[in-house]
């Protein structure tokens, strides 16, 4: 494996799984072609797509690869075929803001820090979108909702990636191993920008429900963290509650999600349960 260790300049590994990405990718990867930051190259992990996700991709000179996993393994073949002294993970619908990886590049070097975490801001159409992005704007800056994107490649691999058998909080598993071995976790101001589209109860409902399945491993891996990760009332709620006040209609629709979310959670833990 070549790693580019120029420390004035070291080469970026951006990594991107994609299944019928192509709604959103294009932006995705335009956003990374106008970074002030240059030296990167662009990894598709794509699982056999049937629309022009990987057409869009070579549009934009990604390498891309093919392989049947899901989004966890998908990353970690990604971060096998870098080439990047620094690796940072993004979704196909994500929109990075001009300045995310100069950002972090600057703040791993010259603040000695091993993986960074990025404010992420959802953007989307429609009421239950905008309940979203008011969620959103309380968790930033706090480790146990945000998690680090960006990586040296050598504490990546030292603690050998993200946990495959997990396809919920598999970004806030391998954030608590990386606090478990001292690593240094800082976050940059520089925002991405997470595009949901058209909200709908529905298209909630399916996500949770998939995300149930494998989420009382990622409890059971990290209990105490679980415990506060998934209070009904989160923290942040009551140090944001200004924020809160200022958008009431919204923020009601947020508590109203967040219970469904809890509903439809605990059946899916549940019938996983019952079947095994």
């Amino acid at each position: 494996m070549i790693v580019n260790l120029t420390m004035e300049k070291p080469l970026v590994s951006v990594i991107i799984p994609t299944y019928n990405s192509s709604t959103t990718l294009e932006i995705c990867l335009e956003s990374i072609r106008r970074q002030v930051y240059t030296n990167i190259e662009i990894i598709v992990v794509d699982n056999f797509s049937k629309d022009c996700t990987v057409s869009i991709a070579k549009k934009f000179e990604s390498t891309v690869f093919q392989i049947s996993e899901l989004r966890s393994a998908a990353r970690n073949y990604g971060a096998q075929k870098a080439k990047g002294a620094y690796i940072i993970f993004i979704d196909a619908d994500m929109q990075l803001t001009s300045k995310v990886i100069e950002d972090c590049v600057n703040k791993a070097i010259h603040e000695n820090c091993d993986a960074i975490m990025i404010p992420e801001v959802r953007v989307g159409t429609g009421f239950w979108a905008q309940c979203r992005a008011v969620e959103r704007l309380t968790y930033i800056g706090d480790p146990l909702i945000e998690s680090a994107r960006f990586f040296s490649r050598t504490i990546f691999e030292k603690v050998n990636g993200f946990d495959e058998s997990l396809e919920a909080g598999e970004d806030w598993d391998l954030h608590a191993r990386l606090e478990s071995v001292g690593c240094r976790i800082k976050q940059i101001n520089s925002v991405i920008n997470h595009h949901e589209g058209r909200l709908t109860i529905k298209k909630m409902v399916f996500k949770r429900y998939y995300y149930g399945k494998t989420l009382m491993r990622y409890i059971n891996k990290h209990p105490e963290k679980a415990r506060v990760q998934f209070m009904p009332v989160r923290l942040n709620y009551i140090r944001h509650w200004r924020l809160l006040a200022r958008y009431p209609l919204y923020s009601c629709g947020m508590f109203f999600m967040r219970a469904l979310e809890y509903f439809v959670t605990g059946i899916s833990i549940i019938s996983t349960m019952l079947s095994h």
